[in-house]
């Protein structure tokens, strides 16, 4: 293929990739470093027979024509990165310097927005994803062993949980949790604790939210795995039962190797995921014991006194660093793999 064949033929893809990719995070980029302009205020003074008092109002015209001049907002720079509500440089020092111990200084760096939300999405991230991989292998090797006529069923039920919407599933399982739900009432009976919430606990807000993630995305590393043992070969498992291999040594020696680019195929979709994690928290209504960097992104733009376009944008370009250091070693890992088999 000439240069100019190929050229021709990636262009499609490199023309969508700038304008739906690198157009809108190279938008992102700028937009964090303004910030919303200060509102004009008018202090007046209302006079009358017991004297003068100021008055504040907000020059709405003054305001609305600073705004339209600069649409972005007003330069910060990287202000936005290290106020309070990001990284909070400052107030990290602060807390350095007033902590007598690690734990103390952990926990008042825990109590900043930014850190707080960003210990739940690692939480979220590295306890969901490796349960989703083992899960999903134990099930797609469980239901490859059933016989034929009931496979069919089985695949079909267990690819349920993917089928439902992720806020839909997570409300559900926010209903059946409640006092008044099927699992709220169950456990309160079980434990004979009238009082007893998985909505109150912030640790217990945590699990829920990491049993629903596990349960939402295991069917997609099911499907993977399935589809991924129909191309094991049958003459090398065969062999190794001639060897005198026990099934886990089959499973350990002979599959998983096999399986291996899919297992990281999965990590990577499940490390993308996981780290934007979102749904499940609105529909558990968990804002008060879990938070998340969408999360934060997502009250920015909800701002009662308006939309913090600024921060909004910066946390968002916190979040894609972070998605791209979680993927390095796993894209590393891909490379030297294709290296070595095209040596």
């Amino acid at each position: 293929m000439t240069h100019g064949t190929f050229l021709k033929f990636i262009f499609p893809s490199l023309a969508a990739m700038l304008l739906f990719i690198a157009l809108p995070i190279v938008s992102v980029v700028v937009q964090s470093l303004h910030v919303e302009h200060e509102q004009v205020l008018i202090t007046t003074e209302n006079c009358g027979p017991f004297g003068c008092t100021p008055s504040t109002t907000i020059d709405q015209e003054a305001t609305q024509a600073l705004r339209d001049a600069e649409p972005l907002g007003r330069f910060n720079g990287l202000g936005t990165y290290f106020n309070r509500s990001h990284l909070a440089t400052t107030e990290i020092g602060i807390a350095w310097r007033a902590s007598d111990s690690l734990g103390e200084f952990f926990g008042r760096v825990m109590n900043l927005p930014f850190y707080k939300a960003l210990a739940f999405t690692l939480a979220y991230t590295f306890i969901v994803t490796p349960l989703v991989l083992i899960l999903g292998l134990m099930i797609a090797l469980a239901v490859n062993a059933l016989p034929r006529i009931v496979k069919g069923p089985t695949i079909f039920f267990t690819l349920l949980p993917m089928i439902v919407t992720p806020l839909i599933g997570s409300l559900i399982l926010f209903w059946m949790i409640d006092a008044r739900g099927i699992l709220g009432a169950s456990l309160q009976n079980l434990f004979d604790d009238p009082n007893l919430s998985l909505k109150a606990s912030p640790t217990l807000t945590w699990i829920t939210l990491f049993v629903y993630g596990v349960w939402h995305s295991a069917p997609f590393a099911f499907i993977v795995f399935y589809a991924g043992l129909q191309t094991v070969s049958e003459e090398t498992l065969e062999a190794a039962m001639i060897d005198g291999a026990s099934r886990w040594q089959r499973v350990r020696h002979v599959t998983i190797p096999h399986l291996m680019p899919l297992v990281i195929f999965i990590t990577l979709i499940q490390l993308m995921d996981n780290f934007r994690v979102f749904e499940p928290i609105v529909g558990f209504s968990a804002e008060a014991n879990a938070t998340s960097l969408s999360w934060i992104i997502f009250d920015d733009l909800r701002n009662e006194a308006g939309a913090l376009f600024g921060s909004a944008a910066a946390t968002s370009v916190l979040t894609i660093i972070g998605i791209a250091i979680l993927l390095t070693p796993v894209v590393v890992r891909t490379w030297r793999d294709f290296n070595r088999k095209a040596v």
